[in-house]
């Protein structure tokens, strides 16, 4: 639903909008949230990313963003090594194999954020005090009162712990900007149900590397639950950003129905060699097991 809009000039879009559009959303100190955002979306905000940090701690009791840094510490598999259904090719030579782990880094806690996920995580992990764990692809950082909490939910074999806690504390999907597509709540419905559960691997510093299980896959179609989820939506423009909030249980509960009905629902179906392709064959294995 639609909670109300504010119209304000590109130029005049500064902390105290974003602050206030938050609240339309019903946000407040004891709310958790985890938060997907592209700050362009926006238009121009003065102040920038912090500014749009800044609101969000304000606001929200505690603030949980994903802080993957798949660029830097990444690694192909060393030859040989391919296992059922991981949609994963191995490196074809060890000399390959042994220039990705000299180059990749070991993970360290101030590593940047990866691009990829946007300005505004990088700016709150500087900008702010906070817990981040330690997962060499699939880190995450979080602020405020439950912090610690979320953050300890995560392990190595289990990175996606913090979504399963934030689910325990009634938390919040905050979309700011951006769609299904970049909602890693789903990924966690997905895996509650054996699909898209992938083994990845990671340099582990002085030219050691990891492999890591239960890496989620693709989202191309994750847009396909909007419609499923629209009601328990709850919605305002900020700036020129649509910015949306979904309970965490709603976005589970939702997700699981829709693939227990179709196990093929919200993956892509054109491509064999796609990672859809065989989290696919996984939900039907683990149906069948």
């Amino acid at each position: 639903m639609r909670v109300g809009r504010q119209d304000v000039g590109v130029d005049e879009l500064g902390w105290g909008e974003v602050r206030a559009g938050l609240g339309r959303l019903g946000l407040g100190d004891g709310s958790a949230v985890i938060v997907h955002s592209s700050l362009r979306s926006f238009g121009r905000v003065e102040g920038g990313a912090e500014a749009v940090c800044r609101a969000l701690v304000e606001v929200c009791g505690t603030v949980l963003v994903p802080a993957g840094t798949w660029d830097l510490t990444g690694i192909s598999p060393p030859p040989g090594l391919v296992r059922p259904l991981n949609a994963f090719e191995p490196c074809e030579s060890w000399d390959e194999f042994d220039e990705q782990v000299s180059r990749a880094q070991g993970f360290a806690d101030d590593l940047p954020i990866d691009r990829w996920l946007g300005t505004i995580p990088e700016t709150l992990r500087q900008k702010y005090p906070h817990h981040r764990s330690t997962h060499p692809l699939f880190s995450y950082v979080a602020v405020g009162a439950e912090a610690e909490r979320l953050i300890g939910a995560q392990q190595l074999g289990w990175p996606l712990g913090p979504i399963d806690e934030l689910a325990e504390l009634d938390g919040t999907v905050l979309l700011v900007g951006v769609d299904h597509t970049s909602n890693t709540a789903i990924h966690l419905a997905e895996q509650r149900l054996g699909r898209s559960r992938f083994h990845r691997y990671a340099a582990a510093g002085g030219g050691a590397w990891m492999e890591l299980p239960n890496i989620p896959g693709e989202s191309h179609r994750f847009e396909d639950l909007e419609p499923v989820l629209r009601p328990h939506t709850r919605e305002t423009l900020i700036g020129a950003s649509r910015v949306r909030a979904i309970g965490v249980r709603k976005v589970l509960e939702a997700t699981q129905d829709l693939i227990q009905a179709n196990p093929r629902a919200l993956l892509c179906d054109d491509d064999p060699t796609c990672r859809c392709a065989a989290a696919y064959e996984q939900r039907l294995r683990a149906v069948t097991a």
